[in-house]
């Protein structure tokens, strides 16, 4: 005879962890790539963060005033959506800092394309690099690139050149700081210009399209001069510190010559996708990687993320995690942890979603360095709670039944009518499709039957 209460069935106190899908099965351990080395000669990281600070100091200075001087809240930009100093912020600093206005708004500008500030419309607040800016030498040369990846927007390209020429030259320059990288010396810029030439060319050919049906004559395309935007480039380039350019050559700095090798290597990353899903979106990817092992998935995460521009990657694996799949969820975020700083902006905005919330504040306390078995106290009882039905739906829909009879296990309330209790009260959309195939799958015939009372009375709205 069974009784009709639901038994105080006590649940084993586990820190709350992930778990896994699929259970690990043994295999040979295969060899690890080596890490790999750049060109011989390039000094090491701690040299190169020494010349970067050198290079981003004016930058750093007028962020540090920013910092200091501005209250947390008030306005330093001017309220056109880009980002501009405030006239009246301008002049404040100027003064201070005994620099022309002119000079602190393109310190300005650099601290912003370096990440030293991030601005939210009309108000700024210290960037993360510029938190870590003397201690850590890999943020320092992180926002180095950030700001050579953006050479083009350091100068304005000549006025009379029209726009899809800049864009063209932008798209070539890569291919001239390769060359310039192997070359290893001072190179002449009619060579350079020989070169840009060139692939100016095998970029308009390959965007060549024949309309289809009866069409005029062809004119032939008006030539644009690219010398004077191979100076502008060169001269962008030299701006940042990745190139000298003086007497009609150029020569990359210790800098630059690494800065290319590492895009190189992005690009050879790329090219390695062990599981072949760098051309697809972000929710295939995810996907894709979710029956892979950590290891594997975060190989194919670093190969997906190497092919993409890093903002518009963090974005699409955002709008992939607030999904209706909660299993993308937490892969997203897995995957979030692969880019590192570069995402703690929008990991941080993404708190404000209710949806992502647990998943943002746990990746910010490792982030911030929690200890990995502590991480857990940064969430409520309640986003807890909403955390565990979320990874329950993952497990429901995509995993097997004992799994999800083992998920009882990582739930913070002691017994199982505390679980279902609270369970109710956080309100995840989720809660009655969990609960019914938790109780399809518990071996327990009175539990099962209290927690399938518990998803009829979610579903009518009883108490």
């Amino acid at each position: 005879m069974t009784s009709r209460t639901p038994r105080d069935s006590r649940l084993r106190l586990v820190s709350p962890r992930r778990q896994p899908l699929a259970a690990p099965t043994p295999r040979p351990v295969a060899a690890r790539r080596p890490a790999p080395r750049p060109p011989e000669g390039t000094p090491p990281p701690a040299e190169l963060a020494r010349a970067a600070r050198r290079d981003l100091a004016a930058a750093v200075r007028v962020a540090r005033w920013a910092d200091t001087r501005i209250g947390p809240g008030n306005d330093m930009a001017a309220r056109d959506g880009k980002g501009t100093l405030a006239e009246a912020t301008a002049l404040r600093a100027a003064d201070e800092l005994g620099l022309t206005v002119d000079q602190v708004r393109a310190d300005w500008d650099t601290a912003r394309l370096a990440g030293l500030v991030e601005v939210h419309g009309a108000s700024a607040r210290p960037g993360w690099r510029l938190r870590a800016w003397d201690r850590d030498d890999t943020a320092v040369l992180r926002g180095w690139v950030a700001l050579f990846d953006a050479w083009s927007l350091v100068h304005r390209a000549p006025d009379e050149v029209g726009p899809a020429a800049v864009a063209e030259v932008v798209e070539a320059v890569p291919q001239l700081l390769s060359f310039l990288q192997l070359m290893a010396d001072r190179v002449a810029a009619t060579q350079l210009l020989d070169l840009l030439d060139q692939r100016v060319t095998e970029l308009r050919t390959e965007r060549c399209e024949i309309p289809f049906g009866p069409r005029p004559e062809p004119t032939p395309p008006q030539d644009t001069p690219l010398l004077p935007l191979l100076d502008w480039s060169l001269r962008g380039l030299a701006a940042v510190g990745a190139l000298t350019y003086e007497d009609g050559h150029a020569t990359l700095t210790p800098l630059g010559s690494w800065a290319v090798w590492v895009k190189l290597e992005q690009i050879c990353v790329a090219a390695q996708s062990p599981a072949g899903n760098i051309e697809v979106s972000a929710e295939d990817m995810l996907r894709g990687c979710a029956r892979l092992r950590p290891k594997a998935a975060r190989d194919e995460y670093r190969a997906w993320l190497a092919a993409r521009d890093i903002g518009t990657a963090v974005t699409d694996l955002l709008d992939a995690a607030r999904g209706e799949d909660a299993l993308l969820r937490g892969l997203a975020f897995e995957a979030l942890r692969v880019v590192g700083a570069p995402a703690e902006p929008e990991v941080r905005r993404a708190a404000d979603d209710p949806h992502l919330r647990p998943y943002a504040l746990l990746w910010l306390a490792e982030y911030e360095g929690a200890d990995p078995e502590d991480v857990h106290t940064v969430l409520s009882r309640e986003e807890e709670t909403w955390l565990w039905v979320d990874t329950a739906a993952a497990v429901a829909d995509h995993g097997e039944a004992p799994l999800l009879v083992r998920h009882l296990e990582s739930a913070v309330q002691p017994t199982v009518p505390a679980l279902i209790e609270e369970v109710r009260a956080v309100g995840h959309p989720r809660t009655v499709q969990v609960l019914v195939a938790l109780a399809a799958a518990h071996p327990d015939p009175a539990l099962a039957k209290a927690v399938r009372r518990a998803a009829f009375q979610v579903h009518t709205g009883g108490a």
